[in-house]
């Protein structure tokens, strides 16, 4: 079974910066598309990042471009998101999501930075920033 694990939240000023950690233990990144989401009381889970299997490219989500960056290191099974510039609207519970590398979408429009297209989740660290 497919179990992630989030960590690395806390509360940090603006300007601030964390990094957030998803482990896969058992598991290499191969085969598998990796996200990274949030969610904000009251507001839907939205996609920030993912790492495509096929290629290894990394994407972000134009809010976050150039503020936060998404790597790998397949030694430790783990997968990172580090904030940077930090701001209050950026407070939110962080997932990270996986998907089998091939999984059809579920709709034609989809992309991977639609939450619903991934099967596996961690539990969710929280990032609240304080202005």
């Amino acid at each position: 079974e497919v179990q992630l694990q989030a960590s690395g939240g806390g509360l940090v000023q603006t300007g601030g910066s964390l990094r957030l950690s998803c482990a896969i233990p058992g598991f290499t990144f191969d085969g598998f598309d990796i996200g990274w989401f949030r969610q904000a009381p009251g507001k839907e889970r939205e996609g920030l990042s993912y790492r495509r299997a096929s290629d290894g490219r990394i994407t972000y989500r134009t809010s976050v471009k150039g503020r936060f960056t998404m790597s790998t290191d397949n030694t430790k099974h783990t997968v990172y998101l580090q904030l940077s510039s930090l701001k209050p609207e950026d407070t939110a519970a962080y997932y990270c999501g996986a998907r089998f590398e091939g999984t059809p979408y579920k709709y034609y429009s989809s992309s991977l930075l639609d939450p619903e297209e991934y099967a596996y989740w961690g539990q969710g660290t929280q990032v609240t920033v304080s202005s």
